[in-house]
């Protein structure tokens, strides 16, 4: 008998049934339609060789359902689910050899509660006083027993936790299992070498009840004479800000290179101070043989939606016309995978891209760098947003897909594509994006300058098409709001502009923030709204001058 039990369940008549191999975020026995706006529904089933300590072999098996009629899901579904099966199989087949006999399968009621650790997107903005990390961990290539390859592995980590409960330290162990794959997720094909360049990336975990892990990684060839492999500094935090943990990393990159021993006293330090609040400096005292002590500061950018994002690679790597059809799929909720060789160009152009999406936020497979082991992920029927390297671009040409934006960061091209990309957003607001992003760029002398210019735009877009949304949510006595999705579409006097936002509608990116908008008795006074009543602001005074002028 096989230790692993595929099973899944469908509850909704009349559909069509595609099984889905891959991480996702939803609970065991958990079915329920995508907010009530798509007619489909998801059920997932854990399925786990309970002794195992590969975090990938606890999949979540997906039963994806359409009723016929109602929902533009794969043309031929027939072809689709039996390509889908097959990579299932051909995906389970690879790991089913490192199973060992699970318990699971006795015991089905056991998987519910283990959590699942997979990646997600939309990390939350953090107030000023949490902690900077959890963990340091140091991941080095070694030689499996059985064989030439080498399969990363943890070789030091920062803090050693004592004394825990027995579930809080099942749940470390399963953390701390699955990071090894995604500091190195490009294969075990590994060789000792003497010369790598230098990589910094990230990665984010997220648990069944929503908390959520960002790996901050510096993947490097360590100091030392002849050839050696390389290894990853790991930074675990439930805090979102890449330039700030990129400079952290410099100086445990700076600090290990003299001695384990002296990286200690920074992280300690750094653990013990509060996390600053945007805007805010922490100054950290540290001491370095043979260099004194030294001042340390951390600033946290004041603008915190964009504290997570560096847009410089990828206006170095497309064309604003091409990122504007990025975000035009996005924003339909579309399938985009981005090529690139280095881990640090795809962890950067991939939470670039899914932050133009601000205030709404990608509640779909979203993958920085996929592990080799997972590239099935980019047969999947449903919207995804994904980075592979390219010495995979081949198996990733041949796979079965359809409708799905392909984009080679290495060429700035368009492998694959849907065709409609620059019809999706009104004309007259490409122009806008266009002429804002190309409108003194380069004299930009900082990173945050430069986000903030990219940035600009693309809330601006939003503004004009959906920043009227407060004014359409009706309030019932007990203070639960109700969207009016008519009234609010009609209120557009663009013929263009009201075609895009009844697509747009539709998505989860909007349902996501509506509802959100529901619970909230009056609109949060974040960047978004500021924008709002500044727009509206520019609207009243040019009425004014109009009048004046009449």
């Amino acid at each position: 008998m096989l230790p692993l039990s595929v099973r899944a369940f469908c509850h909704l008549p009349g559909s069509c049934h595609i099984l889905l191999a891959q991480p996702l975020s939803t609970q065991d026995g958990n079915c329920s339609p995508l907010l009530g706006r798509q007619s489909r529904a998801w059920l997932h089933r854990v399925v786990v060789g309970r002794g195992s300590s590969d975090p990938f072999l606890r999949l979540s098996v997906a039963s994806l359902c359409w009723r016929k009629g109602q929902c533009s899901m794969p043309r031929r579904p027939q072809k689709v689910e039996g390509q889908m099966v097959g990579g299932m199989l051909r995906l389970l087949r690879k790991r089913l050899p490192r199973l060992r006999a699970g318990s699971t399968q006795d015991n089905p009621a056991e998987a519910v509660k283990e959590p699942e650790w997979v990646q997600e997107p939309g990390l939350p903005n953090f107030a000023g006083g949490q902690h900077f990390f959890e963990y340091l961990l140091v991941v080095s290539l070694k030689k499996k027993r059985s064989g030439e390859d080498y399969e990363p592995t943890i070789t030091y980590q920062f803090p050693k936790r004592e004394n825990l409960l027995r579930g809080q330290q099942e749940e470390e162990e399963r953390l701390l299992s699955a990071i090894p794959l995604f500091c190195f997720p490009d294969g075990n094909e590994w060789a000792p070498l003497t010369e790598y360049p230098r990589e910094t990336f990230s990665f984010v975990l997220t648990n069944v009840d929503g908390s959520r892990k960002i790996g901050y990684c510096r993947r490097l060839l360590p100091a030392g004479p002849g050839p050696r492999l390389p290894k990853v500094y790991c930074i675990i935090s439930c805090i979102g800000c890449f330039g700030l943990f990129s400079k952290i990393l410099d100086e445990v990159e700076k600090r290990h290179q003299i001695s384990m021993a002296v990286i200690y006293p920074f992280m300690q330090g750094l653990r013990e101070a509060a996390f600053p609040a945007p805007g805010k400096t922490v100054t950290l005292k540290s001491f370095i043989p043979d260099s004194g002590t030294e001042f340390i500061s951390l600033t946290r950018p004041l603008d915190s939606h964009l504290e997570h994002v560096d847009f410089s690679s990828l206006l170095q790597c497309l064309s604003f016309e091409q990122i504007l059809q990025i975000f035009a799929s996005a924003v339909l909720e579309r399938r985009i995978i981005f090529l690139a060789e280095g881990l640090s160009t795809l962890s950067q152009c991939i939470h670039a891209a899914a932050a133009l999406l601000y205030p709404f936020s990608w509640a779909h497979t979203y993958i920085p760098v996929v592990p080799e082991s997972l590239l099935a992920t980019v047969c999947c029927p449903t919207p995804f947003m994904v980075g592979v390297q390219m010495r995979f671009r081949q198996e990733v040409m041949e796979s079965p897909m359809e409708e799905v934006l392909l984009v080679n960061l290495c060429e700035g091209t368009f492998l694959m594509s849907v065709g409609d990309e620059k019809d999706i957003l009104p004309p007259k607001l490409q122009d806008d994006i266009l002429g804002s992003l190309g409108q003194g760029i380069n004299e930009l002398p900082t990173s945050e300058q430069i986000n903030e210019h990219v940035s600009g735009p693309f809330v601006q877009f939003f503004v004009k098409t959906v920043g009227h949304y407060a004014s359409y949510i009706k309030r019932e006595a007990n203070g639960q709001g109700r969207f009016q999705e008519r009234a609010f579409c009609k209120a557009l006097t663009s013929k263009a502009n009201r075609r895009f936002v009844k697509k747009f509608v539709k998505t989860q990116l909007f349902s996501l923030f509506i509802q959100e908008a529901e619970k909230s008795k009056s609109p949060p006074a974040g960047y978004f709204q500021q924008k709002i009543r500044e727009y509206e602001e520019q609207k009243k005074q040019k009425k004014s001058r109009e009048k004046t002028v009449k």
